[in-house]
């Protein structure tokens, strides 16, 4: 068979698998238990613009979000819901704006899912693993259950979409398609806290090792997006600072940092911003080895340090933005495969096990309300990075075998 006749009836299939998947998620989901609230605050804000004309960060267009949240206006001790993103998310909300909410949400729950697991072949290709089928069918299982992606698809949490576009990102780079990394990355600032570090990390590497295509296509859609914002709204960035800067007035925890140094030991600003001061320096040391220095087995280890330390210090993050942390997670288990050999995936199955009950125990006997205990915010973030720290020598190792290469 030829190998275009595959490719056709490889998305063929592709398609019909979607289609069934959102067909279902909408049935016995969406349609009978609205929610998704993550998604509903962008959504409504989107068609409050492109349907009603207003303003999505107006006060009309966030008494229309609270009137789908709640059926009512929000009280003072309840989260506004506020659209609170770039204007240009909308350019990605517009298609969703020709259903109802019930099917727009099944299609943003099964894309989340088809995201999830696209992520994760991206990382097996990166690090080289094909899992025996068993395990395969165990990991495909547990990216869609595992705590923090988990409470991600129920929330319709648009950062499990930036997770995919960075892992898109990082992926692209080794396989030296500099085009789609560039696109990927310009995309994935839809959610600046969960970037604010890495991007200008690739950037600047884009720019040291002169991938000019990647930086170009990154500098063309980041450019053309903002552009098309000014253009449709002249006021949004302004408009969205506003609500950015009262974000942490209706949110009740900040950082892990600011979760520890604040919340539980009371040091105020001066012993956060010690504490991020630290993190920052243990990052920038890790560009300079990559930037000045030229040491390329370091930059995938640069990178993902960069992404734990972007979850620690960012002013406001959320549990379902540590889908991120899947990423080292696949690393380590492709070492366990390959030095356990025959055992390898018995280790990999304990321990994916472990990470499954664990956080969701965790949170079900803390959990206060409606909301997460703190101490759900900090294992993961705290334990990675140590991780990271103590298993350097491994990362490099690994990589200098399959470096993101130079000039294209």
């Amino acid at each position: 068979m030829a190998k275009s006749i595959r490719w056709v009836i490889g998305i063929g299939l592709l398609l019909a698998v979607l289609a069934g998947a959102v067909a279902l998620t909408h049935h016995n989901f969406t349609e009978p238990f609205p929610g998704l609230n993550d998604f509903m605050s962008r959504w409504e804000g989107g068609r409050s613009y492109w349907v009603d004309g207003l303003n999505p960060y107006g006060e009309q267009a966030s008494l229309n979000i609270q009137q789908r949240i709640y059926g009512r206006p929000a009280t003072d001790a309840e989260d506004p819901g506020y659209f609170a993103y770039p204007f240009y998310t909308l350019f990605l909300i517009w298609p969703l704006m020709q259903t109802t909410y019930a099917w727009a949400s099944a299609i943003w729950m099964v894309l989340l899912e088809a995201c999830l697991i696209g992520a994760l072949f991206a990382q097996f290709d990166l690090f080289g693993w094909k899992p025996k089928p068993w395990l395969l069918g165990v990991l495909l299982l547990w990216t869609l259950l595992f705590y923090y992606p988990a409470r991600g698809l129920i929330l319709g949490q648009p950062g499990l979409l930036v997770y995919f576009l960075e892992v898109l990102s990082l992926w692209a780079l080794f396989r030296r398609q500099d085009e789609v990394a560039g696109v990927a990355l310009a995309l994935s600032t839809l959610k600046p806290q969960m970037g604010f570090l890495i991007v200008p990390f690739l950037l600047l590497w884009g720019l040291r090792v002169r991938r000019w295509r990647f930086v170009g296509a990154f500098g063309v859609v980041f450019g053309g997006l903002v552009l098309a914002s000014f253009l449709l709204l002249p006021s949004w960035f302004s408009d969205w600072l506003a609500q950015v800067s009262i974000y942490s007035s209706y949110t009740a925890l900040g950082s892990p940092v600011w979760i520890i140094t604040q919340y539980y030991l009371g040091l105020g600003s001066a012993g956060e911003w010690a504490v991020n001061l630290l993190f920052y320096g243990v990052m920038l040391w890790t560009w300079y080895g990559v930037l000045v220095q030229g040491r390329s087995e370091r930059f995938l280890w640069a990178a993902v340090l960069t992404l734990t330390v972007t979850h620690l210090v960012a002013p406001r993050t959320a549990t379902p933005h540590y889908a991120v942390f899947i990423l080292p997670l696949m690393f380590y288990l492709a070492e366990i495969n390959r030095r356990g050999q025959r055992r390898g995936g018995l280790w990999s199955g304990l321990i994916l096990a472990g990470l499954l009950i664990l956080p969701w125990l965790h949170f079900l006997l803390t959990v206060e309300g409606e909301f997460e205990h703190p101490t759900v915010y900090l294992p993961l973030p705290f334990g990675m990075l140590i991780l990271l720290w103590v298993t350097r020598g491994l990362w490099w190792r690994r990589a200098a075998t399959a470096s993101p290469g130079e000039a294209t």
